[in-house]
Formats: C-alpha cells, sequence, structure tokens
C-alpha cells in the first residue's frame, strides 16, 4: 500500500497523542531500500514490518521506488524522493524527505524512528527531522559501504569521510542494532560509540533444507548426480569479490578437481563473469523453492565477499545442509565455525580457497560431518526469535514493556 496524503494518517492520530498510554506502538522507519530492488536490506525489512503488524505495531516506511516494484511489499510505503544511481541504475539515491513526507510522518507520531543506516541526503535529512520533533532514534546497520570502495578506485577517497560520516550517523541514535557480533568488533576497532545491540538474521529451516536435494535440478542444467557441484549466491556486483570467485574456480581447474559451478543470482557483472567462467552454469535470480533447491543441489558453498555485516545467504546454504567456505570477515565468521560447518578463509586468497573446496570434495566423512553441523548450527537462527528482539528493544526503550504491542 503507498500514501501520498497526509490526512491518511492524520485521521488514525486523532485523539491518540504520545501519551496515550493504551495505544499501540508505533514506529517510522525510512530506509534507502525497501522495494525497488530484491536485496538484504529490502528483504529484512519487509520481513520486520510484516512481523511487526502481526504483533499490532503500527509501522509507516519512507523509501524510495521504482517505476517496476521488486517485491511486494510489507506495510504501508510512502515514496521520498529519489534518482537511480548514475551507472548502477538498479540502485536508488534518495533524497531528503520533503515538506510533504515530515508531515505525514509529524501526523503519524511515532514513538520511535528506526533508520536502516545509508550514507545518503535521506539518512541526513531524517536524523534531522526527527531531533526537531523530539523522537528517538535508532539505527540498524545492513551494509558496510566503507568496504565496497575498494571496488570502486575512484571513490577511495572518500572512505575518510564515509567513516567520519557513519560514526556521527550512529553516535547520534539511541540504540544501532548490529546483526553480528563481528560487526560489532568492527565497528568498535573504528572507534565508534558503543551503542550497539546484537541483532541476528533468520532463516526459514522448512525452505531452506537438505529434503529438497533433487536430481531434477542437475539433470535440467546437465550436470551429472555424482558430480561435484560448487555454487556461489549472490548479486552479481563487483563488491561481492566477483574476481576472487572467478580466481578460485580457475584455481579448481587447474588442480584437475573436477568439478561443476553453479552461479546463482543476477546483476550488472553477469555478462563479464559468463565470459570468464564459460563453463560455469548461470541460473539467474532465483527464489522460493526454486532457489532452495539450487542450494540442496550443491556440494560446497563459495562465498569470499568481505561486504557482509551478516551473510543470510551464508546461513540459508546452511540450513540446505552445506559445507561453507567464505571469507574471514564480518558476518560470515560469526556464522561459519571454522574446520565444523566448513571453512574461513583469508579474504582473496584464491588459491586457499580452491585448497579448502578440494580438501571437502576429497573427503567424503568430513563433506557429511560439515553438512550435519552446518544444519545443526542454522536451525538455531529462528525469525521469530531474531524479530521478537527487536521489538523487545523497542518496547523497553519507549517504557512500554509488556504492554502495547
Amino acid at each position: 500500500m503507498f500514501v501520498t496524503d497526509p490526512s491518511h494518517n492524520q485521521a488514525r492520530a486523532a485523539g491518540k497523542t504520545n501519551g496515550s498510554a493504551n495505544r499501540s506502538l508505533r514506529i517510522a522507519i525510512i530506509a534507502s531500500s525497501y522495494n525497488y530492488i530484491r536485496d538484504g536490506v529490502a528483504l529484512t525489512l519487509n520481513r520486520l514490518v510484516a512481523y511487526l503488524e502481526k504483533q499490532g505495531v503500527e509501522v509507516l516506511v519512507f523509501a524510495p521506488v521504482g517505476k517496476t516494484p521488486a517485491l511486494a511489499h510489507a506495510g504501508t510505503l510512502i515514496a521520498v524522493p529519489s534518482i537511480a544511481a548514475p551507472g548502477r541504475p538498479e540502485y536508488r539515491i534518495a533524497f531528503g524527505l520533503t515538506k510533504a513526507n515530515r508531515a505525514q510522518l509529524k501526523a503519524f507520531a511515532p514513538d520511535l524512528i528506526h533508520i536502516a543506516l545509508a550514507p545518503d541526503p535521506l539518512c541526513y535529512s531524517a536524523q534531522k527531522t526527527a531531533r526537531a520533533m523530539g523522537i528517538s532514534m535508532v539505527a540498524s546497520c545492513h551494509t558496510r559501504f566503507e568496504t565496497y570502495l575498494k571496488h570502486y578506485p575512484y571513490s577511495r577517497w572518500v572512505e575518510g569521510l564515509l567513516k567520519a560520516y557513519l560514526k556521527q550517523a550512529y553516535g547520534a541514535c539511541r540504540e544501532v542494532y548490529v546483526p553480528s557480533q563481528s560487526m560489532v568488533d568492527a565497528l568498535l576497532a573504528d572507534g565508534l560509540r558503543d551503542n550497539f545491540k546484537l541483532w541476528p538474521r533468520g532463516v526459514d529451516t522448512d525452505l531452506f533444507n537438505p529434503a529438497h536435494r533433487s536430481s531434477d535440478f542437475r539433470a535440467r542444467r546437465g550436470i551429472a548426480p555424482d558430480e561435484f557441484v560448487v555454487t556461489f549466491v549472490s548479486r552479481l556486483v563487483r563488491e561481492k569479490e566477483l574476481d576472487t570467485v572467478v580466481a578460485t574456480l580457475r584455481a579448481l581447474e587447474a588442480r584437475g578437481l573436477a568439478h561443476r559451478a553453479v552461479i546463482v543470482g543476477d546483476g550488472p557483472d553477469r555478462a563479464q563473469m559468463e565470459r570468464d567462467l564459460p563453463n560455469a552454469v548461470f541460473t539467474g535470480f532465483l527464489s522460493g523453492t526454486a532457489l532452495a533447491e539450487a542450494y540442496a543441489a550443491a556440494d560446497v558453498f563459495l562465498f569470499p565477499s568481505e561486504t557482509e555485516t551478516f551473510g543470510n545467504v551464508t546461513l540459508e546454504a546452511m540450513a540446505s545442509g552445506l559445507p561453507c567456505v567464505c571469507a574471514n570477515a564480518t558476518g560470515s565468521r560469526s556464522l561459519v565455525i571454522d574446520g565444523e560447518t566448513g571453512f574461513l578463509v583469508e579474504p582473496r586468497n584464491s588459491a586457499m580457497f580452491a585448497a579448502r573446496i578440494g580438501q571437502i570434495a576429497g573427503d567424503i566423512a568430513l563433506r557429511a560431518r560439515m553438512r550435519e553441523a552446518a544444519r545443526a548450527r542454522a536451525l538455531a537462527f529462528s525469525w521469530d526469535d531474531c524479530m521478537g528482539r527487536i521489538l523487545g528493544y523497542y518496547r523497553t526503550l519507549v517504557g512500554q514493556d509488556g504492554a502495547g504491542a
């Protein structure tokens, strides 16, 4: 549902002042990604909004929109001004809240403003508006923006400015919700104020399940039942360390390890990957049962990205019973237990990525142990638990423990 008229919320707010003890909790979420692209930020926030509304919480979302939504969004979404990012039109640059947006926010009278923080004018505007309205702010950390810069050489000079901005922006919030302890450690190492609380992600272990392993998935793609399959699942953008994926798979070929590579996902760098890996299977974007079958059809999951704050795809792979060979970086190191559920490898070390994959390929007993351990670890990550945790944070901040929503 989209809303453009401030009167929509004025009617809802009538007779319900902030001091009303018996009204439901009310949360405004301001995000730079919600429904125009199907990325981890959008999927997590949509799941959060759906959960909150089921608990009786009133939610209003402000975010940029595109001409064609990438997903059917949860809750009430108000569009904020934005343009397609130059050179990367799949992303949008969000501008500040308009006068009408601010009127809508004021009429909604939220107890908290939750900012899915990004270094853009929308975030700056949201924080300025929250201060002017006297409303407490919280933020969630979804992306390691500073790690993107090495993939775009012309942007390296802004790293210091970006870190300073994030330090100020996070520091201005009462709480910042971070998905993994490894990400908390990285932020503290950068000198940020310790106002962090853990907000891990969950996984649908019924959907992502070894039971979805099917010979049909392989057969449709010309993969023999006994072939060793290495799968990579991601948006196909350079910041996901696609160069390391290519180098690792080539190193496996050089080692003489018989395997098939399956690349799941799409993006602006897909064409280059297809040229670099002519023998790989490219499925394009998959979701739901088709994605679950792609994971379950594999024998090992490769994920060398360093930009993750958590690693949703790694957790989905683990739930699917896959040993995971991932970069020893934020996100992955909070999920993968080295030597037990997979291996952690020095970032960009394609030779070692290949060696660890070769170790798993050559030891059937090790592979079986890791499959079982990965699945068991994933079972501890419940979506209801993680969403309930953030609702608890909200309630505590607004003094509504055990009341309202």
